[in-house]
């Protein structure tokens, strides 16, 4: 039987990554979680209650943050492990304007610390058989209209969190050169789904528009051109990862010797900011009342457009298999019947 070890496994994106392993496979998981800002024991609790006691079983929560080693007793609480799903991470993007040095350490020294335990394990003996560096869109910076980035492009990062996520990523590459660890390395866009921080901007507007209030829309200078992205549900991420573990991957070597393969995981559908609320809006049959606001000109580090190309995944055979608008209509209808998710 498989192993899989998943840090931050009480996050948003991981939580639904574990309950979706449990469902596909037969492999026991292991969760490495501080518990934090982010973290969020009730979402394992909420999932994993509606899993028999068997299932339950092969889910195992270990405590540890990961700006320390992960030492010889961690290790043995961990146990022998196949797969390392890298997720834990500072994700905030204002607070990383505001407390950089968090993010140095969270995204930074703790992607050094978990591939240095990967470095440890990977012996003759036991191989490791992939490690996952979950990554993001925001490292290739704003995208223009009509750019789609690839996996290889430049990165430009504009804000501390994106540079940070580029900082583990180039960590992740060097360990793979270095240390021949089997490392590929994933970029999502906007990831939503049931449970999310109700900071989160779908979360957000299923509150306001329940109780009437103002939704405030990212635009341009003009405030006439609002912000878009491609979203996509944590269960469609979800779906991708196990996808990529299944799958034989090749190790990538470009014209300038880089090596590392990556993986840009995408949804089915660019939306702006406004076109998400007017959806979410319409799941509940009620009026959106919005305002348009130039967040790019006074919050630096903010960008109107991320785009990514997902043609790369598609050409091996994966994409969502849900419209997004579809998805989003099933989260509304969720946070409703569930409000204590989308307050604070």
């Amino acid at each position: 039987m498989k192993r899989v070890l998943i840090t931050g496994g009480a996050g948003f994106i991981a939580h639904h990554l574990i309950y979706h392993l449990i469902k596909e496979t037969d492999w026991e998981i292991v969760s490495l979680d501080r518990l934090d800002y982010s973290g969020n024991l009730n979402r394992l609790d909420n999932i994993l209650s509606n899993l028999s006691d068997t299932d339950r079983a092969r889910v195992k929560i270990v405590f540890h943050d990961l700006k320390s080693e992960i030492n010889p007793w961690i290790m043995k609480e961990i146990g022998d492990i196949n797969f390392i799903l890298h997720l834990a991470a500072g994700s905030h993007v204002d607070r990383s304007i505001e407390f950089p040095m968090e993010f140095v350490m969270d995204n930074v020294v703790g992607t050094a610390n978990i591939l240095e335990y990967a470095r440890y394990i990977n012996t003759e003996k036991s191989k490791l058989e992939r490690f996952i560096y979950f990554s993001t869109d925001e490292v290739f910076g704003p995208a223009p209209d009509g750019i789609n980035y690839k996996e290889n492009d430049r990165y430009n990062s504009t804000n501390p969190y994106s540079a940070t996520k580029a900082s583990g990523e180039e960590l992740a590459v060097a360990y793979q050169n270095t240390y021949n660890l089997p490392i590929i390395i994933t970029h999502t866009m906007n990831v939503f789904g049931e449970r999310q921080h109700p900071e989160k901007f779908i979360p957000m507007c299923v509150k306001k528009i329940r109780d009437g209030e103002t939704v405030t829309i990212h635009s341009d200078k003009s405030k006439k051109i609002a912000g878009s992205r491609h979203y996509i549900h944590a269960e469609d991420v979800s779906e991708a990862i196990l996808f990529l573990l299944r799958s034989k991957i090749k190790n990538e070597v470009d014209w300038g010797g880089a090596k590392c393969p990556k993986f840009n995981i995408v949804g089915s559908e660019e939306l702006t900011n406004l076109e998400l609320a007017e959806i979410i809006a319409k799941a509940q049959n009620k009026k959106l009342n919005y305002e348009m606001v130039d967040f790019h000109s006074s919050r630096p580090g903010h960008d109107l457009r991320y785009s990514l190309s997902g043609e790369k995944m598609k050409s091996m055979g994966w994409v969502p298999k849900i419209k997004v608008s579809n998805r989003i209509k099933q989260v509304v209808q969720w946070s409703l019947e569930n409000p204590s998710w989308i307050e604070l």
